[in-house]
Formats: structure tokens, sequence, C-alpha cells
């Protein structure tokens, strides 16, 4: 099968033909159609992060497909099924995270596009456990950043515990600001979205935005005379944007980080954030369910996926384009 391989840490990736894996214990062997290209995959072909991926390393934990093949101990009528494969391929279902609902933070967890082959492929194997069902109505280009993307923007405004009265900001509209956004939306929260770029302000307004706050301007201003905010979430990686998010919050408020800075390195006040009550929260993707409950969404027409393709060929000059900012929101490989 062809797929796209990181043969080094640092090194580009190399589309190579090599074995159609076969499904082990437990798992399901999944025909990809859509792989998305999350950021995740760029730091994984680096070795950005402390904790190193297996190398050699098929990357992608945004596939979606139809399972093919099934172990023996897998129920067969899985065999045609439209599943995504996302980044927590697997889980224990035992720890105190997994039995209490937070199975992300599972102690001994296994990873799509990481510390397992991924998606980048034309086929893949995932848990049986753990792959999602697709609902009809979703297209696999569209399921694809909703299994990483998504669900990560609709799990770190879901922690916020948002409520109808209250402001939500979305720091950053591209790949992951975009759905956050529409979450936030949904959740019924006025919604604020804050870029430093024209087309992401637009699309911003496009997708519904109450208000819009154009970051490269007296933004701390704009903030204020809207009232300030009780909800922050920011997708960048940049510690300014999560300082003036910060600022930003009224009493009682959430600052929600996604983003994740190069030097892994935050300063923030904490004289104000101890008299504001302000809480600081970390979210690092959602379950199982909370990516059940996205596609959901979706089907039902209550978010709009903004995303073009690319051939898998095209990968190493598609995460050029990602690391430029040249891209309106997500990329998704083609593999139909």
């Amino acid at each position: 099968m062809r797929a796209a391989v990181v043969p080094a840490l640092g090194a580009d990736l190399e589309i190579r033909d090599v074995a159609v894996p076969q499904p082990g214990p437990g798992q399901v062997l999944v025909k990809i159609e859509a792989s998305g290209l999350c950021h995740t995959d760029i730091h994984a072909a680096r070795g950005d992060w402390p904790v190193k991926p297996k190398i050699p390393l098929i990357p992608g934990h945004e596939g979606v497909g139809l399972v093919e093949a099934v172990a023996d101990d897998v129920n067969a009528a899985l065999v045609g099924t439209r599943v995504a494969l996302p980044w927590l391929g697997h889980a224990c279902g035992r720890c105190r995270y997994c039995v209490g609902g937070w199975e992300t933070y599972c102690t001994s967890p296994s990873y799509t596009g990481y510390t397992m082959d991924g998606s980048y492929a034309e086929y893949a194997v995932g848990y049986a456990s753990h792959v999602v069902p697709v609902p009809a109505g979703v297209t696999p280009l569209d399921a694809a950043p909703l299994t990483c993307a998504g669900v990560t923007t609709y799990k770190a405004v879901k922690v916020a515990h948002p409520q109808p009265n209250e402001t939500a900001m979305v720091v950053g509209v591209g790949g992951l600001g975009h759905l956050a956004l529409q979450y936030a939306r949904i959740f019924g929260t006025t919604t604020v979205a804050v870029d430093v770029e024209d087309a992401k302000l637009d699309l911003a307004k496009q997708l519904g935005a109450d208000h819009v706050v154009d970051g490269r301007g007296d933004q701390a201003s704009a903030l204020a005379a809207l009232g300030g905010v009780d909800i922050a979430v920011v997708t960048v990686p940049s510690p300014a944007a999560m300082r003036a998010a910060h600022e930003a919050l009224n009493p009682n408020g959430r600052l929600v980080l996604v983003g994740l800075p190069a030097d892994n390195r935050l300063e923030l006040p904490v004289f104000e954030t101890v008299l504001k009550g302000i809480s600081v929260i970390g979210s690092l993707v959602g379950t199982r369910n909370d990516l059940a409950d996205c596609f959901a969404l979706h089907a039902h027409g209550h978010t709009r996926v903004i995303a073009e393709t690319r051939r898998l060929e095209q990968v190493n000059e598609s995460f050029a384009q990602v690391l430029a900012g040249q891209v309106p929101a997500r990329l998704v490989f083609d593999m139909s």
C-alpha cells in the first residue's frame, strides 16, 4: 500500500510502498478515505516533544474510512462501517481516569500516528473499542477534521462549562478556532472572535461570530467595551495571546489553553487570578463520546468544516504551507 512515512526525526516524509497491516487482537483494518493534517503530525515528524514517537512512523490521527477486515475476536458486523481513527488509539479502561470518564488521560494509552502507525496511508489498523462510527450525512472529508480539530475544541469549550448568559472568546480562527467558535455558539454564549488576519476575521463573521476583534489593534480596549469575556479559549501557541486573554476575563472567568508554546512557558499575574477567581484550564482532546457528539452536531447541520484537499504526495508541501500559515483552516488528504 501507499503510505507517507517519517524515516527519521526531522527528515522529509517519504512516499513508500509498504505492506498492508494486519489487524491484531481486538483490532480492525480500515481502508482510509480521508486523513486530516493536524499540527501534531508536524510535531511528531520533527520530534518536537519530550516523548518521541515511534520511528519509522506513519503519521495521521484524523483518519476516516471503511472497515474492511476484523480480527477473529471482533464482531464481523463492523465490516463495511465507516469509522474514524482518533488521536486516542487505545486506553486501558481500568485506571481511575478511564473509569472516571477521562480516558484521554489514561495512564497507559496508545496514540494513533504517534506510538502506533496512523492514517497517512491507504490502510490503517485501529482498536475496535476505540474507533468511532461516522454517521450518515457526515462525509469523510468533513469527518476527518472533526476527528481531532473538532473534538479538541468541543472539549475545550465544554470544560469551561459555558452558560447562555456568558460571553466566550476564541483566540485564533484557524483550523481549531473556526470550530471552537461554532461550538461556543451552540452552547448558547455570545461569541467573540480574535485574530490578526483579515481573512480569518471575515471567516469568523461568516460563521456567525457576534463580535470580531482585530488583535493588531487595541484589543484590550475593544474587549473592555464589550464588557469583557467570561470564557477565553486560546488555540494559538502564543504566550502573549494567552496573557491578553487572561487580562480580558471577568470575575470567575475561565482561560482554556489549547495551543502549546514552543518554549513551554507562560507567565500570568497571580494577584489578578486570585482576586478575580480566574480558572486556568488545560484541555487536551475529547473522548470517544465527545467525538460522537461532534459528529451528531455536524450531521444535524450545526457546524461547518472549512478545509482544502490535498494528495498524499503533497505531504511535505502541505506541512510547509501549514507552518507558513498559508491555509484557511484545515487540510485533508483525499485518499479516495
